[in-house]
């Protein structure tokens, strides 16, 4: 199975982007030197299934940082993503939603993981392939602070801080 690369610009970081034509494979904070929008490596020659969830997963995560998008609709391979890893990061998709926020130890007791569980679920945190759309930035320290994010923490804290954009304002409203 081809996989097809990208480099993308967001407001929170430069993000490296590999998809196949089943899915988005990997999402991670770039880095390295050179970065920013003129290294976008082309889609041209790619398996065009691969290309097309790229072209989907820049959209909507162009949409996310605008504050327009609240779930990513981009599909996701975690296919090399096996086993308590796996569990772990599909309950996290799927249960923390925009805007929320979880522990780990919440989240490793919403699991039945009793022993050493926090640090089961940060070790899934620490191997998530597919950063800001699989939300493992809403995963928090069991006081509320921002720990462990393959992003740093200033990029954790500007995913957070967009997500919770909108509810001040509501509740300032009443609503």
């Amino acid at each position: 199975m081809s996989t097809a690369q990208i480099l993308h610009e967001t407001g929170f970081g430069t993000l490296a982007l590999t998809a196949s034509s089943a899915g988005l494979t990997a999402i991670r904070f770039d880095t390295g030197p050179g970065t920013g929008p003129s290294t976008a490596r082309s889609t041209a020659g790619a398996d065009p299934w691969a290309a097309a969830v790229l072209d989907l997963a820049r959209r909507e995560l162009d949409d996310y940082a605008a504050g327009h998008l609240r779930r990513f609709t981009v599909p996701v391979d975690l296919g090399r993503v096996r086993g308590e890893h796996r569990t772990i990061l599909d309950t996290l998709a799927g249960e923390v939603g925009y805007g929320a926020t979880t522990t780990y130890g919440a989240l490793a007791a919403r699991l039945g993981l009793i022993a050493d569980g926090p640090r089961r679920v940060g070790a899934a945190m620490a191997r998530n392939p597919v950063l800001v759309v699989v939300p493992c930035h809403r995963v928090v320290g069991a006081d509320g602070r921002l720990v462990g994010y393959a992003g740093g923490v200033a990029a954790k804290r500007a995913l957070l801080d967009l997500e919770s954009r909108d509810r001040a304002g509501q509740m300032a409203l009443g609503v």
